[in-house]
């Protein structure tokens, strides 16, 4: 490995000055137990839930203090401030998932009344304090984690889920521009439907058949190991993108370049690989005007959080060195999107990209 003065010589060797300017996005899959009710009894899962309210406050001062701009994708769910006004919001239409246990709705009577004794089913509070951090924009993660590619779901019910997830973050005067698929389960059927409901970017996956989504929710052992696998060691290429190929289809698909997987004692000897996994897709990124795309839950970093906190600050400090060098920015999934559309590279009517067409 060569010398940091070595290293930053080579970079200004490689840089491509007639590119774009490299781009930077995080968004978080904000969802505390409705993400993961289906998959982890609430008592085996109380510490990430209990962390992920600290870790919440410790991003924001991170992302203010290196202003990093930031999507949260939030269940809808979590904006409701008691259980009261969460039936009260209910969409009619309701998923009859194959699988019944995917569906929140059965359980509904379990949960408590409000944030103060069940602070894993509502959020209003940490909702409060992501609005009140500069740059930080709240998208939708569907109103009841709803599973786009799930037996049994259909296109009607998609609408009125999202629909109830984009009208409660509206009482908060939150303008919904973004989604991201509860477990990446991206139905393209889908598309036009978030183009007329106003939502006008979500995050696509890797373009690699290991990262392909199933409607169980389930996936092949050799897909976990080698997903595992990618995060320390570079088997699948940096997976980042550039404007032109965001610009070919609306809503804009902005795909995830890469998972942060969250600290792991049992792994903490590979940790150097994973960090640097993620520094040359940015570099790379930086250096060649693309899209680099990370992503993570809050809960993720609920467990170990003093190490987590710690790799977040050195990805930002690794971001603001490429800042500088290159003039790589920071930039939520919507403001990236309300930039294509107000530049309209390739020529086509704003209006017409707004209608969901194909360029």
């Amino acid at each position: 490995m060569q010398g940091q003065g070595g290293f930053a010589r080579w970079a200004e060797e490689e840089w491509d000055r007639t590119k774009e300017t490299g781009t930077f996005i995080i968004s978080l899959d904000f969802e505390l137990y409705w993400g993961v009710r289906d998959k982890c009894p609430i008592e085996r899962y109380s510490g990430h839930l209990q962390g992920a309210r600290l870790a919440v406050p410790a991003m924001l001062e991170l992302y203010k203090a290196y202003d990093v701009h930031v999507t949260w994708a939030t269940v809808g769910f979590l904006f409701c401030r008691n259980k009261r006004e969460l039936l009260q919001r209910l969409p009619k239409r309701q998923p009859a998932y194959e699988e019944q246990r995917l569906s929140p709705y059965p359980e509904l009577h379990q949960i408590g009344q409000s944030e103060l004794d069940d602070p894993f089913h509502y959020a209003p509070s940490l909702i409060q304090l992501i609005r009140s951090c500069p740059h930080q924009h709240i998208g939708t993660h569907t109103f009841s984690h709803y599973y786009c590619l799930a037996p049994g779901q259909d296109v009607y019910t998609f609408q009125a889920d999202v629909t109830a997830a984009i009208q409660v973050a509206g009482e908060w005067g939150i303008k919904i521009g973004s989604l991201v698929f509860p477990r990446n389960q991206i139905n393209e059927e889908y598309l036009a439907a978030c183009a007329e409901m106003g939502i006008a970017c979500y995050r696509g996956n890797e373009s690699t058949w290991q990262y392909e989504a199933d409607g169980y929710g389930r996936n092949s052992l050799l897909k976990r190991a080698l997903r595992v696998a990618d995060s320390y060691l570079n088997l699948s290429g940096h997976h980042c993108v550039s404007l032109e190929d965001i610009h070919k289809s609306y809503p804009f698909n902005i795909p995830s370049s890469r998972f942060l997987r969250p600290y792991s004692t049992r792994l903490r000897v590979l940790e150097p690989l994973k960090l640097r996994r993620i520094f040359s897709g940015m570099t790379f990124a930086a250096k060649h005007g693309l899209v680099y795309h990370i992503w993570w839950h809050p809960h993720n970093f609920g467990v170990n959080l003093t190490e987590n906190i710690n790799s977040l600050h050195k990805i930002l400090k690794h971001y603001k060195k490429l800042q500088e060098r290159y003039g790589m920015k920071s930039l939520s999934m919507e403001e990236l999107s309300e930039q294509i559309l107000t530049q309209a590279p390739l020529g086509k009517p704003v209006e017409e990209m707004r209608r969901g067409c194909i360029l």
